[in-house]
Parts: C-alpha cells; structure tokens; sequence
C-alpha cells in the first residue's frame, strides 16, 4: 500500500523547472513527463542491445541495459511507494540511470576512458548528462530532452555529492577534477554538486544495486558460472538457501535459483525501508532541501544488509566478472572499441555523415569527445557492425 506522500518527497508542482522554459502538460506532471521523455528516447531503446555482464548473442535470457534498468525502476517505485516519496521521479531516475553506457558494459567504459585520457577522460554518469542535455535530438527548440531540475540533479549526483561548498572536486574521484560533461553543463545550469541529490535519487542508486546483486546471481547461475550451493558461501545467502530447501526439499535447480533471488530481493528492500525509516525518523527532515542539506545519505540498507550486501559483491567480483569466460569476452570487446576510436581519429570520412563537424574547425580534444559521444551511443550490435566494415578481423565475442 502506497503511504501518503511526506513533506520531504519532491512535489512535482515546486519543481524548480526546465533549463528551456515550456508550457505545462494539461495531463501529466512534471515528473511524469520527464519519465515518459526517457522511455521515447532513442538512447534509452538502445539499452537492449547493450551488454550488462553477457554480450547480446550468448543467449536471450541474460539481462541488457534495457532490462536491468526496468529491473531497477521496478525496485525503485516500491520503495518510493512504501517510504511516501514521489514515484513518477524516482521512476524517471531510475530508467535514465545507465543512458550513457557505451556498448559492451564496463568492458567498454574501460576502453574509452583509456582513449579519452588526454581529453577528460570518459565516465557514464556524464555521458548520460550529455545524452539527455545534448545528444537527443527530438525537439525544435532545445537539443537534448529538458528534463526538470530534480532529475538532472539526480542523474548527476544519485552517488551523493561531487563537489565540496567550494567546488573543488572530491576525493572519491581520484586525481581527476570533476568529469568534463558535467562541469561544463553545471556552469550553464547550476545542480548545487556540493549538496546531496533527492531521495528520490537515492532510492534509485540503491535500487541499481540490489537489480545488480539480484540479476547478476541469477544470470550467473544460468551461465553455469557457479551453483546455488556455491552461494552458500555467503553467510546471507546460505541462510535463505537453507530455508527454501526447508520449505521446497527437492527443488529444481533452476528454481532453487529463482527462489533464491526472490528472497534475495525481497530480503534488501525491507532492509532499506528499516533503515531509511529510521534515519528520516531521527532526522525529521520537512522538505527536499533539508534531506539535500543533511550530512549524510539517507538511503540505506542496514549494518547487518550492507556487510552481507558487500560479500555478495565479492562473491560476484571473483566468481563471475573475473570469470575466465568472461573476461576473455571483454578484452576482445575493449579491443573493439580501441580499434574503433583509432580509426575515426585517423581517418574522420569513416564516420556518419552527420557525425562530423558542421563546419571542420574543431580543435583536437573536441573531435576526440565527438568520436567518444558517437561509439558510447553504439549498440554492441552496431559495434560489431562497423568492426567488421572496416576492419579484416572482427573477434566473435563468445
């Protein structure tokens, strides 16, 4: 059951606007437009050919961008719903989370950030900035998507500040300064870095993490990359295992799985509900400002949740993205990008047509982010594709 919305939900009515003024909808709220604007976008159509850990011909039944950012703003929405926060927003956050993943997951974040060193290097959290400020081309008047202030704050900061009140860049982002998509949109439109995002916010970057843990069990599981009994090795999953041989003994593995990740899921989300409620009932915060304000993030899974949520992770890290399997799969597929990024640098008349520069004067670091923008855009697919146009030897990524 829905509770009523609090005083520190985001009311679509206060929204501070749009950074190109618009008429409002006779029908649908602020936050509600900004959701449906994500689902019409071509990025985010794009997602189901992007890679989450299986690259898209190993199988049908493994999870794409696309699926696991339906997987996320499912989460997402019930705990907006049960903590009264404004589930049109979060929504909308959660579905636009990973619009600015290149194509072949993490492998290809990796490779474009190696290629883009010298010019900023490359993060998705800023190209999704870039998408839904720049790269949409979908309206007359504005490039970009206009979302409202509330979900480009989100975009930005889910992972909680960037900045400190002076601006300097924080520790969290090593050596760097800030990434170049968002200082350089947050001189034209101030998202307050220096400050936590919404809860809103926060509720879809913990949701991407319990999608993660969740999918990424069961995609493994149906790789064959570990078993269910395998799991037990985490103290959290050995006790749900434990109780659903109880209740079901002789359960299919597959559903021994399935049952697995249900529980797994259900287990996180009441662990957030606990402890967000009782963060926000000792903070008693009465408007976004003072949740944006506060000292801390707000969103949270229990001490108990966190530990057993981070040996999940572990689990994950060494049992399935270090798989041989597939990180044999990924280093062809950072090679893919390498040799892509090369080739338009060196020979610019490979790219699309309307991918050059209107008018050639661009300087070096400019033509380098073009050639960045336009392969974070590519499918796997359409990677693959343009590999094999104009290269003799494409890997088969199997």
């Amino acid at each position: 059951m829905a509770a009523p919305p609090k005083p520190y939900a985001c009311d679509p009515t206060r929204s501070r606007g749009r950074q190109f003024d618009e008429p409002p909808s006779e029908s649908r709220s602020a936050f509600r437009r900004d959701c449906d604007r994500v689902i019409h976008s071509t990025a985010f159509r794009r997602l189901k050919h992007k890679t989450q850990v299986f690259v898209f011909h190993e199988g049908d039944h493994y999870r794409t961008r696309l699926t696991h950012s339906l997987e996320v703003a499912q989460i997402a929405r019930a705990l907006a719903r049960r903590l009264g926060l404004e589930e049109d927003l979060t929504e909308a956050l959660a579905l636009a989370h990973d619009l600015g993943h290149p194509p072949f997951g993490h492998a290809g974040e990796r490779a474009l950030d190696e290629c883009l060193d010298g010019y900023g290097g490359f993060d998705h959290n800023a190209q999704t900035l870039r998408v839904v400020t720049l790269l949409e081309h979908r309206y007359p008047n504005f490039d970009g998507l206009n979302l409202t202030w509330e979900t480009l704050e989100g975009v930005v900061k889910h992972n909680g500040p960037l900045t400190d009140r002076n601006g300097a860049a924080l520790a969290r982002h090593g050596s760097r300064a800030l990434p170049v998509g968002i200082s350089d949109f947050n001189k034209l439109y101030d998202l307050q870095l220096w400050s936590f995002a919404s809860l809103e916010a926060q509720v879809a970057a913990i949701a991407d993490d319990i999608a993660y843990d969740a999918h990424d069990i069961d995609d493994g599981l149906r790789a064959g990359l570990f078993t269910v009994d395998d799991l037990a090795a985490v103290p959290l999953l050995a006790d749900i295992i434990r109780e659903s041989d109880r209740r079901y003994p002789a359960l299919h593995e597959a559903r021994r799985g399935a049952e697995l990740v249900r529980e797994l899921i259900s287990y996180l989300i009441q662990a957030v509900i606990a402890e967000t409620g009782a963060r926000l009932t000792a903070l008693q915060p009465d408007s976004p400002e003072a949740v944006r304000h506060h000292s801390e993030a707000l969103v949270a899974f229990t001490p108990e949740a966190a530990e057993a949520e981070s040996m999940i992770k572990i689990f994950l890290r060494e049992r399935m993205y270090r798989h041989p399997r597939v990180m044999l799969v990924m280093r062809d597929a950072e090679q893919v990008v390498r040799d892509l990024f090369a080739r338009y640098r060196a020979s610019p008349g490979d790219l699309p047509h309307d991918w050059l520069p209107a008018t050639g004067e661009e300087s070096e670091a400019e033509f380098a982010r073009r050639i960045g923008n336009f392969i974070a855009g590519m499918t796997d697919r359409y990677a693959l594709i343009e590999h094999t146009r104009l290269f003799d030897l494409t890997p088969d990524l199997r």
